[in-house]
């Protein structure tokens, strides 16, 4: 079940779902700086593609954290994979509010870049980084408004 609205000519649809299952020209999933294969989200991408975007990745070498890099979808539906290196949650003293911002920010940037026209992006460094579901989510909701 989605639930959508419109924000000027975007349509925005939260979905509960598995992201590496989602049809879209491209998925974000919350990487590791050293782009290897993580848990969460990171590792649900890497296993259900198979060997090729961990080989990009690996090309690749790494991404900063606050940033991201694009690879192909591999095996996924998508057409394309957005590795978004989001910080680890080490009590807010580490500007981990201003780099996963930064990291959602850069998402979009590379999505546009590429001229993908949908996304779709899971809630990042929620997971194994420690930020706090509830705190990202209205952060997420701000962010995504501000980026129109």
């Amino acid at each position: 079940m989605a639930t959508e609205t419109k924000i000027g000519k975007t349509l925005l649809r939260l979905v509960t779902g598995d992201i590496a299952d989602q049809d879209t020209d491209g998925v974000v999933t919350a990487a590791h700086w050293r782009l290897n294969k993580g848990a969460g989200t990171d590792g649900t991408i890497h296993t259900k593609d198979g060997p090729k975007i961990y080989e990009e990745c690996q090309k690749i070498g790494g991404c900063p954290v606050g940033d991201a890099v694009i690879t192909t979808g591999g095996n996924l539906k998508a057409r394309h994979v957005i590795h978004a290196v989001g910080p680890v949650w080490r009590g807010g003293d580490e500007d981990e509010d201003k780099l996963l911002a930064s990291a959602y920010r850069r998402s979009l940037e590379v999505a546009v870049e590429n001229n993908l026209r949908s996304i779709s992006i899971p809630s990042i460094s929620t997971g194994a980084s420690g930020h706090g579901r509830h705190q990202r989510c209205q952060e997420d909701d701000h962010r995504g408004r501000r980026h129109r």
